[in-house]
């Protein structure tokens, strides 16, 4: 073994010089031996970090400090989720173990009978205790348009969102996600989220909970119409998270919605820009990758700059949403850009 040879090689060549050579000889010769020494080890680590490559499972080593931390989003393992390959209780151990990620985003739709549940809740945080990860928060979804023109089916929305808190707050976990959903004109939708999230937000600064507007589709995915709405609410624990993806105002009507249709677009940058001083946490959405490893619709640097300049130093989540690499890829892909891109900008 390549270990055994440098310790006999190392004790008889000391062993030699001790006994017969000058003080000269001597630093010549060890100066000789700690050089191959080092080639030996820097060569067996190149060979383990490209073997490592080879698997498809390195993630590369943290070369410079960031600014930001790094969680995973639920989201981006939606497929295995759903399938039940991968159960909901194991997730963080999954972020940790595969990843080396320390903080997680869990989506409701995952465990979405389970909110009053407090032995399932239970078991859900000792799960992700056990591995040191950090619950930053939950994204909540399909509990109730927050921003219903109806005061009636509004106030079931705020309603519904409160389980939500509580279980943020059983789990240690900062933040929910909600949306800021409405039919009608602007001024309308607007007044009708300011009232809901008002609610909201009264109940969850009692719980120590902050609630969180991502934009998500309609006005919502307008920087400026959401930056005004949370604006207006003007409480310290109601704000946002600005998602790197989420600004299509129209899709077509041939796609309901889905896929990536998207026939109307609000500027990503601009709405990122608007949305930063509000923010609490922020999403990552990445899809598709070119051969240097850039996304293809996003700019990451230029979006880490603007989030950077905003003078945010909390965690940074990756969401990854696309199709042209497996799930586990993905997120590979994104954590590489975003650690590169990362490094580039300085702490």
């Amino acid at each position: 073994m390549p270990g055994q040879w440098i310790n006999w090689n190392l004790s008889n060549n000391l062993k030699n010089l001790f006994m017969s050579c000058t003080r000269r000889t001597f630093l010549h010769t060890a100066a000789q031996l700690a050089l191959g020494m080092g080639f030996w080890g820097l060569s067996a680590g190149r060979s383990r970090t490209r073997w490592l490559s080879r698997q498809g499972k390195a993630v590369p080593p943290l070369e410079a400090p960031l600014f930001f931390k790094i969680s995973l989003a639920q989201w981006s393992l939606h497929r295995q989720l759903f399938s039940g390959k991968l159960d909901n209780l194991d997730f963080a151990a999954k972020a940790k173990n595969d990843f080396g990620i320390s903080a997680v985003e869990y989506v409701n739709q995952f465990f979405k009978d389970k909110a009053t549940d407090r032995n399932y809740l239970s078991v859900l945080k000792r799960r992700a205790e056990d591995v040191g990860v950090y619950i930053h928060l939950i994204m909540i979804d399909g509990e109730g348009a927050m921003a219903h023109l109806d005061d009636a089916q509004r106030k079931v929305a705020v309603d519904n969102h409160r389980k939500w808190v509580d279980a943020a707050a059983f789990l240690g976990c900062r933040s929910i996600r909600v949306n800021a959903h409405g039919e009608g004109s602007a001024q309308e939708v607007a007044a009708a989220a300011v009232d809901g999230l008002g609610r909201l937000g009264s109940y969850a600064r009692q719980a120590g909970v902050q609630v969180l507007v991502e934009n998500h589709g309609g006005y919502s995915s307008n920087g400026q119409w959401l930056a005004d709405v949370i604006t207006q609410v003007d409480m310290d624990n109601v704000g946002t998270l600005p998602d790197f993806g989420n600004f299509c105002l129209r899709y077509s009507e041939a796609t309901h919605g889905q896929g990536h249709q998207c026939v109307e677009w609000y500027d990503r940058y601009r709405g990122v820009r608007e949305l930063m001083p509000y923010a609490r946490a922020v999403s990552a959405k990445s899809h598709d990758f070119d051969v240097q490893g850039n996304e293809h619709h996003t700019d990451y640097r230029r979006m880490l700059e603007i989030v950077k300049d905003a003078g945010y130093r909390g965690y940074i989540g990756i969401e990854y949403e696309g199709n042209s690499l497996p799930e586990e890829e993905g997120i590979r892909a994104t954590l590489r850009l975003l650690r590169r891109m990362g490094a580039s900008l300085g702490e």
